[in-house]
Order: structure tokens, then C-alpha cells, then sequence
């Protein structure tokens, strides 16, 4: 099948698998006290619900690209897609917290096979000339269903019963295994042998940090478990880059990150990403801890700032072509600092809507120009052998930065304020946005700083960063 053929329905069963895991990433949040109350669960268990999701998401995208690269992407998507559906009928029938917790650790990790699988299938399923509105396009949903996870939880929670948060995933998986074996193209990476040392470190240095840093957000940084994971984790993950120098089939070949344009680009993914979602975790608890707003309807006072994305990233996809992505990518960085900025200015014991709402509108239209671009930037620094593990890079730092970002901006949070009464947790919302303001800053800064890239390809070995 010819690639102008095989696009379309690539995009479609691609797109539709990216939004399901994406969405199962918050999803579950507005669900929480009605999980407790079935379940008579801790805290502690009841916050392992998402917490067990987002850590092996996290930690497994990258080798999940790299599975893929060695054992064929399309078998390797297929894999991930049956093993989140099982899961997800896993959790749909749990009957104590153990089991929920359980499932949805296998959730994520079919979860993390998904998106940077389909983001390499897509690339090589469409011309050239249309790889910047398709990666535009898949990376619009991946984070529109990120931001109305809140929203569609707090539906289906107020209308019907939590358990359908994940009985919805099951047709859907069933549908998309067979129509994935049947439209989808298989492919492979560079090397034909996988690099099993590179592969056990990056994956456990990933993990202790992850862990490390979803333990800080319960117990404290100060926590022994949290400073050993951590560390641990950091040691591991030096270790990985050291072995990756003498490696002859290196996980992530060194000479990617000794150009600037992908160095940068990742660490943009990472502090965006941070600081959007750090700032969207402790302003959902705002609308409902201070402003007393029900969670559906807090999820729909944020509509305006969740749906921009879906309607932002198609047009950016279109107008990067003339424009060019740097210009955009720092125009995305600016307009979510500015938001924030306004945010914390507006908000307080009690705020006026109207008085946010452009704020949550340049918040979204920065968030989709975000979503649709970072990933496409990234492929621009990247020769095309290298799409799968560089798309397994980009998902571990923007999601390594999810998880990094409510760690920081919930620490900030807790040491200015906290739950015990209203001005507390104003103050310490002021002083996160504030920080989350820091954040994204920085990453409009280094956004400047990478460098410019006509067409995909065209610096494949692109300015070295200085030593």
C-alpha cells in the first residue's frame, strides 16, 4: 500500500489508541472519593490508583520504543494496545483497591508502548510533506485527552458508575487490535540486536526517579525511601549514559544528544510540560477546595483552556509551515507564562470567572501549539533511522516532566501553605504558580536558544552544543 493510501487510516487507529492511554493518565482523579468509599481504602492506597499509572508509563515509554524498534513497531503496538485492554477489564472488575491498583500499573505500561509507537508509524505511513500536520495532529489528542481526563471522569462518575471509566476502553481496544494487524505497516529500527545493559539501566534509573519523585509528593523530600530512590535513579541514569559512549548498539545513540536543536527540544518537553501540568493539578483542587465548584463542574469552568488544544494544533500544524516551528515553540512558551502570571494575580478566596477566562484561553492556544509541535521539532533534529527512539525520548521527558512539575510546584505548595484553611491554600497556590511561571520561562528561554531547522532532516547532526 502506497503511502498516500496507508496515511489516513493510520492516523485514525493511531490517533484513537493515543487519546484512549492519554486520557487514562487523569482520568481517574474525579473518581477518587467514590473509590474510597467502595473500597474503605487509605489515602495512601487510594492515591496509587494514579500513581501506578503514571509510574510505569513514565519509566517504560523509552523502552517500549525500543522494543518496537527491534522486534517490529507494528507487533510491538499491537502488544501494548491488547495488554492496556486486558487491563483496563482488570480494573473495570476490580474488587478490592489491591487489584485496581494492579491493573493500573498494567495499564501503563501497555499505555507507554502506545504513543511513541504510533508516532513512528505515522511518520513512516505519510509523504514527507504531510509528517508536520499528521505528528501535529496525534499530538493535539494525546493532550486534549490528557487535559479532559478531569472532565470525562467527573461525567461519568456523576451520571454512572466509576467502573465504566474503564469499561469504556475495552470495545475500543477490541476494535483497534484487528484493524492495527490489518492497515498498519511494520518496521523496524537500525540495529537488528537490542542493547539489553543500556536498555536495564535507562529503564531503572527512569524508575527510581519516577518513584522518587511521586514518593516526595506523599511523604516529603526529606523522606529516606524518596532521597535513595531518587538518587539511586540519577546514579543509574549516569551509568546508562556512560555505557551508551562505548555501547555498539546504543539505546539512544550519543550523537543525538550532542546536537543542540534535540538536546533543547527535550528539555523544552520536559519544563512545559511541567509547568502546564503541575499548575493544572493544584488549580482543579482551587476551583473545588476554595471556590467549592463540584468536579464536573470545576472540569468545565476549564473547558476553555482543555478544548483549545484540539482546535489550536491543527492550525499550528498548518501555519508552522510558514511561520516555522522555533518562532512558534517560543511563542508557546511565552503565552503559558503569561497565563499563569494572570492566574495568580486574579486568583484568590474568591475570584471572578471572567476575570481568568483569557487567561485559560492563552493557557490552551500555548498548550496546543505545545502538543503539536514539540514532538515534530524533535524529528527535525532526528535522521529518520532514529524516529522510534527518538520519539520514545520525547514521551519519557514530557512525561518524566509531568510527574516532576506537580512533584515541585505540590513541595512549593506545601512549604508556603497547604490544605488547612482558605488564605493557606491561596498563598501556597500563589507561590507554586509563581514558580510554575520560573519554569516556563526558562523553557520559552531555551526555546530561543534552539536552533532553526528548515525541513525535517535538513541537520541531522545539527550544532553541537558548546563544550
Amino acid at each position: 500500500m502506497s503511502k498516500r493510501g496507508a496515511g489516513l487510516p493510520t492516523f485514525l487507529i493511531t490517533g484513537v489508541a493515543a487519546f484512549m492511554a492519554s486520557l487514562d493518565n487523569l482520568v481517574v482523579t474525579t473518581a477518587l472519593p467514590t473509590i474510597q468509599r467502595d473500597f474503605h481504602s487509605s489515602l495512601s492506597n487510594l492515591e496509587w490508583t494514579v500513581n501506578a499509572y503514571t509510574l510505569t508509563y513514565a519509566v517504560f515509554l523509552l523502552t517500549a520504543a525500543l522494543l518496537g524498534d527491534r522486534f517490529g513497531r507494528r507487533a510491538t503496538f499491537v502488544a501494548g494496545l491488547t495488554v492496556f485492554t486486558l487491563a483496563s477489564a482488570l480494573a473495570a472488575t476490580a474488587g478490592s483497591i489491591g487489584t485496581l491498583v494492579a491493573a493500573r500499573a498494567l495499564q501503563g505500561a501497555g499505555g507507554s508502548v502506545i504513543f511513541p509507537l504510533a508516532l513512528t508509524l505515522l511518520v513512516n505511513a505519510v509523504p514527507e510533506r504531510r509528517r508536520g500536520m499528521s505528528i501535529a495532529g496525534l499530538s493535539g489528542m494525546s493532550g486534549l485527552a490528557i487535559a479532559l481526563g478531569p472532565v470525562v471522569g467527573g461525567l461519568i462518575v456523576q451520571f454512572g458508575d466509576w467502573h465504566w471509566i474503564f469499561w469504556v476502553n475495552v470495545p475500543i481496544g477490541v476494535l483497534l487490535v484487528p484493524l492495527a494487524m490489518l492497515w498498519l505497516r511494520e518496521s523496524h529500527g537500525p540495529h537488528a540486536k537490542l542493547d539489553v545493559p543500556g536498555t536495564l539501566l535507562v529503564t531503572g534509573g527512569l524508575l527510581g526517579v519516577v518513584y522518587g519523585l511521586i514518593g516526595a509528593g506523599e511523604n516529603g523530600w526529606g523522606d529516606p525511601l524518596v532521597v535513595v530512590s531518587a538518587v539511586g535513579g540519577v546514579a543509574l541514569l549516569v551509568a546508562f549514559a556512560l555505557w551508551e559512549n562505548r555501547a555498539r548498539f546504543p539505546v539512544v545513540p550519543p550523537m543525538l544528544f550532542r546536537t543542540r536543536g534535540f538536546s533543547f527540544t527535550n528539555l523544552v518537553g520536559l519544563l512545559q510540560q511541567g509547568g502546564m501540568f503541575g499548575a493544572v493539578f493544584l488549580l482543579m483542587q482551587y476551583l473545588q477546595n476554595v471556590l467549592h465548584y463540584s468536579p464536573l463542574t470545576a472540569g468545565a469552568r476549564t473547558l476553555p483552556w482543555t478544548i483549545m488544544p484540539l482546535v489550536v494544533a491543527p492550525l499550528a500544524g498548518m501555519l508552522a509551515e510558514r511561520l516555522g516551528v522555533h518562532r512558534l515553540m517560543v511563542f508557546s512558551g511565552a503565552v503559558q507564562a503569561v497565563a499563569l502570571a494572570w492566574l495568580a494575580l486574579v486568583s484568590g478566596a474568591t475570584m471572578n470567572y471572567l476575570a481568568a477566562l483569557p487567561a485559560l484561553l492563552l493557557a490552551g492556544v500555548g498548550m496546543g501549539i505545545f502538543f503539536a509541535l514539540n514532538a515534530r521539532q524533535t524529528l527535525d533534529f532526528t535522521p529518520s533511522a532514529f524516529d522510534g527512539v527518538a520519539a520514545g525520548v520525547n514521551s519519557s521527558m514530557r512525561q518524566v516532566g509531568v510527574v516532576l512539575g506537580i512533584g515541585v510546584l505540590a513541595a512549593v505548595f506545601a512549604s508556603v501553605g497547604g490544605y488547612g484553611s482558605t488564605p493557606a491554600f491561596v498563598a501556597g497556590l500563589h507561590a507554586a504558580l509563581w514558580v510554575g511561571v520560573a519554569i516556563l520561562v526558562t523553557a520559552t528561554v531555551l526555546s530561543v536558544m534552539t536552533p532553526r531547522v528548515g525541513t525535517r532532516k535538513a541537520a541531522p547532526v545539527a550544532e553541537p552544543i558548546p563544550a
